[in-house]
């Protein structure tokens, strides 16, 4: 393959992948914006293979197959509830890929140049795609961890944290000076190595330091970390198809933690600060809580829900580990054949990643066009007749406006308290992931139905079918 269809092979995939994430904005074209992205990636994958000169396209073909093998696994066994692990663990592939790529590129003697501009070029390539590389795959991995809940949501507050990583910082520049002087491969390797180090080690200790309440930022902060390290690997091996790619997931990874810092009321250098979600509660939230818990039946909450005109159900974090979401759809579909107005009302933040509960919606089969965002819906809860809250806590707490010592004080929610009854499906009365506590439940017309997301909503699906 000459240099000039190559070229325009790559085009083709880089607009292919532009095309792919505008599909992607949209659950109605989500599909197609992902056979775009298919369509991308093997034109790419099929390009390099002929327009690149290999040492053994047999050792090629074996890693492909294994990669290949493992990620058919992975999409078939993956539950829709383990998603936000699953991209945890995929950010760190490519951490790792580019930690990898990038020591193996400045030990290749056909790369490795001696003088000039062109090395100092070339190592700080390598020295920031090592970096970004080695931060993505640390702090991946610890994510990974917290979101299927092997390591806890509370985060670690080092004392002196911030002097840490300011320290950290000073010695990786420093040493970064002495990596592009250096007179050779062999004197290079300490700084690299000791970079390599730091950089693991601040990957974890920024990931840890984040509450679980920040989740869903880290998620796409991750994200764009993963396209950084791409880029810079795509600047090692002047591949310029990944720096494209690698500079769209980068940007739109980027965009997207703003919109869930801002969905959140947060800054991103206060989430990369760490401590929301220490499960610490002020005073000032203990005392605003005032009033007595009222339970419900599950008969109760189907007489409710068959007596109403209109009804908006609040999905969280509880209905996908339960994996209630077939049975919601089911109970949607009798309402709405009844004559009842039911529609979704979807957080920004809901879940552990953005999109969480879109995704599991559409695997329900809800149609796209009764679900709606916050922004969408928010004034219609006062004409609202019952609203069902599964499993969702902090997205639906009303400390938010009523508290200004809270610490979620200012971040949008969910106004479901404004609707004629609300009903809350809850295991127990346990604070939410941001470990702060939940006047809502407390409330006058508030109702609890306590117990499994998934029974519980069997339960009502029953009495509605009967």
């Amino acid at each position: 393959m000459t240099h000039g269809v190559l070229t325009v092979a790559y085009i083709g995939a880089s607009i292919l992948f532009i095309l792919s994430l505008g599909g992607l904005s949209h659950p109605e074209t989500a599909r197609r914006g992902n056979m775009y992205g298919v369509i991308g990636m093997t034109i790419a994958i099929i390009a390099t293979i002929i327009g690149k000169v290999t040492g053994s396209f047999a050792v090629l073909i074996g890693a492909m197959g294994v990669g290949g093998a493992i990620g058919a696994v992975l999409a078939k066994k993956v539950q829709m509830t383990q998603m936000p692990e699953l991209v945890a663990s995929l950010h760190s592939f490519v951490g790792l890929a580019a930690v990898l790529v990038g020591f193996a590129n400045y030990f290749d003697p056909n790369l490795h140049f001696t003088d000039g501009a062109e090395k100092v070029i070339h190592d700080v390539e390598t020295y920031i795609g090592i970096l970004i590389g080695a931060v993505t795959f640390s702090g991946s991995i610890i994510a990974f961890g917290k979101l299927s809940g092997k390591i806890g949501g509370k985060p670690l507050l080092l004392p002196g944290r911030h002097y840490l990583n300011l320290t950290a910082l000073i010695i990786v520049c420093v040493f970064g000076v002495s990596f592009v002087n250096a007179d050779s491969a062999a004197a290079g390797m300490m700084p690299l190595v000791v970079m390599t180090v730091i950089s693991l080690l601040f990957g974890i200790h920024m990931v840890m330091a984040i509450g679980g309440a920040d989740m869903p930022v880290v998620v796409s902060m991750l994200n764009s970390y993963s396209g950084w390290a791409a880029a810079a690997t795509g600047f090692m091996l002047s591949n310029d198809l990944l720096i494209v790619t690698g500079a769209l997931v980068g940007s739109s990874g980027a965009i997207l933690s703003y919109i869930m810092c801002r969905a959140m009321n947060r800054q991103f250098l206060s989430v990369i600060a760490g401590g929301f979600g220490s499960g610490t509660t002020t005073a000032s939230t203990a005392a605003a809580i005032e009033g007595e818990v009222v339970p419900i039946s599950a008969e109760e909450t189907a007489e409710l829900l068959k007596s109403s005109h209109e009804v908006v159900i609040v999905p969280g974090y509880g209905m996908a580990v339960a994996q209630a979401q077939h049975s919601v759809s089911e109970i949607t579909k009798l309402l709405r054949e009844k004559g009842v107005k039911v529609r979704f009302a979807i957080h920004p933040v809901a879940g552990r990643m953005p999109g969480h509960m879109n995704v599991l919606l559409a695997e329900a089969r809800v149609p796209y066009d009764i679900v709606l965002e916050m922004e969408e819906i928010n004034e219609e809860f006062p004409e609202t007749d019952v609203v069902v809250v599964i499993g969702a806590n902090d997205i639906v707490n009303p400390a938010a406006q009523e508290d200004p010592g809270s610490p979620i004080a200012g971040m949008p929610v969910l106004e479901v308290w404004k609707a004629k009854t609300t009903i809350v499906l809850k295991r127990s009365m346990a604070s939410g992931y941001a470990g702060v506590d939940n006047p809502l439940f407390f409330k006058e017309n508030n109702r609890m139905l306590f117990g499994d997301a998934k029974a519980s909503i069997d339960a009502v699906l029953k009495t509605l079918k009967d």
